[in-house]
């Protein structure tokens, strides 16, 4: 190929690229820890920080301005909370996804968060690629909590629903054994779990959650969990 046709497909190339960047907003009030999230995104071609701050006003603000695709939130702020953040910004028509950055947080602050619309929790202490995995999970519309949580959280999430129980239940068509799994799911049970206490395989649970997912429309057990909690799906967890 000429070298005029590879310089083109080069350039070519590089405006997919800078058009597909993830636009980012952080939000810290520490200077240094923000510093640090800086450098270590510049290894990433496909992401970039379009602004930063540390209060909470000033985050609801360029976030309105600028728009992101990921608001990089902390739930503590000098001014403000993550929290007041994402009660201000509380839209679900808007484009921005909102990830918290915490180095602490307690189960009822998750359902918090993801009940105003937060779609990931990543603690300060995990992995920065494991922050990048987040991002990536969240811009195709999944939720992202960590991997250790997610049975804790599913008990906080059977709370809620049962505490806030209505008579009219929308079933998405589950038989009653599609809805035991769930009350497992919900009561931190895992697939093996599931499958000794109700007297079945491993692989009839697994089929059983399939047929769940695609009745539902999720495709994990988070977003199972998250779903059941609004709709509450179960009638109670597993005797």
């Amino acid at each position: 190929m000429p070298l005029a046709g590879l310089q083109k497909m080069r350039e070519t190339f590089q405006e997919v690229e800078s058009t597909q960047k993830i636009r980012i907003l952080l939000v810290d009030d520490h200077t240094m820890f923000r510093a640090g999230i800086r450098v270590l995104f510049e290894r990433y071609r496909d992401m970039q920080i379009v602004g930063e701050c540390c209060g909470g006003q000033e985050a609801v603000r360029l976030t309105r301005e600028l728009k992101p695709d990921i608001l990089l939130l902390d739930l503590l702020l000098k001014e403000g909370s993550g929290m007041d953040v994402l009660r201000e910004l509380r839209e679900p028509e808007g484009p921005t996804k909102t990830i918290m950055l915490t180095a602490c947080i307690e189960r009822n602050q998750i359902v918090e968060a993801i009940q105003l619309g937060a779609r990931g929790i990543v603690l300060k202490e995990l992995a920065f690629d494991l922050l990048v995995k987040a991002i990536r999970c969240v811009m195709t519309g999944q939720y992202w909590v960590d991997r250790g949580r997610i049975s804790d959280l599913a008990e906080t999430l059977f709370k809620v629903m049962r505490d806030s129980a209505s008579p009219e239940r929308s079933a998405f068509g589950m038989t009653p054994r599609e809805r035991q799994i769930v009350a497992a799911v919900l009561s931190g049970y895992t697939n093996r779990g599931i499958a000794q206490k109700l007297s079945i395989s491993d692989q009839t649970v697994k089929n059983h959650l399939t047929a769940i997912y695609n009745k539902i429309g999720v495709s994990n057990r988070l977003e199972l969990a998250l779903c059941a909690s609004k709709h509450n799906l179960t009638a109670g967890p597993l005797a």
